[in-house]
């Protein structure tokens, strides 16, 4: 559905399992042999505590699915520096992505850091899908300068947060690298719920 929608990159996660709840590897490789490079395709890895040897082998582990990009949660405020050190090992050549998150006071101070430890993206999520969207924690203006700060260091700069289809025409203002959509393309707007193709093909349309 999403590939004859002509998505530029589909995302695998596990929402009941939480914010980048991961899915089961063997259903992972199964996706990315099925979407056979007609998309890109990302997967998380799940939402973990920031202990750095936990962070790489759940990183490895999914990097062994052959899952182009991996995006990895920075939650709360400590330990980001050591698990970023430990993953300098895996950037080579891989495509990782940071997620920090506008419900918890993220320190952009960390992009540098994860632009010197290889990194290919960073992106703002939110961590809370119950306490508003992405635009409820951060204003357009500071959206516009995570994006701007992250380019400048060349990463590439997603947003997503319990976007919804109203907050596209603001948000591209900000000339991200790509905005993520969830509850948005869901029956009932959802996010654990069945993607129903009117609203893929609809917010695809957005971008064109």
């Amino acid at each position: 559905m999403v590939l004859d929608a002509g998505i530029d990159m589909i995302d695998l996660k596990n929402p009941v399992e939480g914010t980048l709840g991961a899915l089961d590897h063997a259903l992972v490789k199964d996706i990315v042999q099925a979407v056979n490079h007609r998309s890109s395709v990302s997967a998380t890895i799940g939402d973990l505590p920031m202990q750095a040897s936990l962070i790489v082998d759940a990183t490895k582990s999914m990097l062994d699915t052959s899952v182009d990009i991996v995006k990895i949660g920075f939650f709360g405020q400590s330990h980001h520096g050591q698990c970023l050190d430990a993953l300098r090992t895996l950037t080579r050549g891989t495509k990782l992505i940071a997620v920090l998150f506008a419900d918890e006071s993220p320190d952009l101070r960390l992009l540098p850091v994860i632009a010197q430890a290889g990194f290919y993206g960073v992106m703002l999520d939110t961590a809370n899908k119950s306490h508003g969207h992405l635009q409820t924690h951060l204003n357009l203006n500071s959206l516009n300068r995570f994006v701007i700060m992250a380019k400048n260091l060349g990463l590439e700069a997603g947003l997503a947060g319990s976007l919804q289809m109203s907050h596209i025409p603001d948000l591209l203002k900000t000339h991200p690298s790509y905005l993520g959509f969830r509850a948005a393309l869901c029956g009932n707007a959802q996010r654990t719920s069945h993607l129903e193709p009117d609203k893929v093909r609809a917010i695809k349309k957005m971008f064109s």
